[in-house]
């Protein structure tokens, strides 16, 4: 059967495997997407699971925190140069505060009408691809993050403490903040190991089992190998696993907890967002 170089492209860009790799896979699974991504994972040609983020789409992400509410939007537009207009950025920053005041989902009239009133002005299509609200306790803290001049990541972090005057704590400050710098540079997919889905728990380990049998490694080693494995990958996309962004030596979670004894309490990292604009969401 044939390939299409846009499936093997959509492949490529997925797994960051080699475009011969991609071609023989899905020729193997006879067209069918996911099983050549599954291939490709067995062997050890891809990452496993571990979305790439690939631009399709111009925009810009704005963040808003007021009080105990943030908010993190994508404003998406067709030019890089309408994403960098000042107007245009007016507008995301505007429906941002917007939102996050009146507590608007992202179809709200109120958030549209802006939209259109800009695009009338600006005269480029442009629209809300996503928008989401987060809000915090007594106990929590909020902090945002965007990364860059071209507003292309933007950034939700949200601790927890077990004492309120905490958050007044300047170290505890820093390290929010630093939580938000952290997932913008290694933008976990969970927060914890406890947090990932089953089934996909179940499909790493399956694929990790099929690498060992590759390696002609004896059955009763293979659990052992699959677990190791698994508790690495944990390490590369759950937030509290992975090293921190300032410590490589340190986990999250054991920065969170050294950053708690220091303050005189329990610090925690309850929740974040990541948004990287013009991102593939399929």
């Amino acid at each position: 059967m044939a390939v299409s170089a846009s499936n093997v492209k959509k492949l490529r860009d997925k797994t960051g495997a080699g475009m011969m790799e991609c071609k023989k896979a899905l020729l193997e699974a006879e067209g069918d997407f996911d099983k050549a991504e599954r291939i490709l994972k067995e062997l050890g040609l891809a990452a496993a699971a571990k979305r790439q983020g690939r631009a399709t789409d111009e925009g810009r992400i704005f963040t808003k925190v007021h009080g105990k509410k943030a908010g993190i939007l994508e404003l998406s537009c067709e030019t890089d140069f309408v994403a960098r207009n000042d107007k245009f950025q007016a507008m995301g920053e505007a429906i941002v505060t917007e939102a996050v005041e009146h507590n608007l989902g992202p179809d709200a009239d109120e958030l549209q009408a802006k939209v259109k009133e800009a695009v009338s002005t600006i005269k480029e299509n442009m629209g809300i691809r996503r928008l989401e609200l987060m809000s915090a306790d007594d106990h929590e803290l909020i902090v945002d993050y965007i990364h860059g001049d071209a507003g292309s990541i933007g950034v939700l972090a949200k601790i927890g403490v077990d004492n309120p005057e905490l958050l007044e704590n300047a170290t505890v400050k820093q390290f929010a903040f630093d939580c938000a710098l952290h997932v913008a540079a290694f933008r976990p997919q969970f927060l914890n190991d406890q947090t990932v889905p089953k089934e996909y728990v179940e499909e790493q380990r399956q694929v990790f089992r099929a690498q060992a049998q590759k390696l002609g490694k004896p059955e009763k080693v293979l659990d052992g190998i699959v677990t190791g494995k698994l508790k690495k990958h944990f390490s590369e996309i759950c937030l509290l696993q992975q090293s921190f962004v300032k410590d490589d030596k340190r986990t999250v979670e054991a920065v969170a907890k050294e950053v708690g004894n220091e303050a005189g309490g329990t610090v925690t990292v309850k929740d974040y967002r990541y948004y990287m604009a013009g991102e593939d969401l399929s």
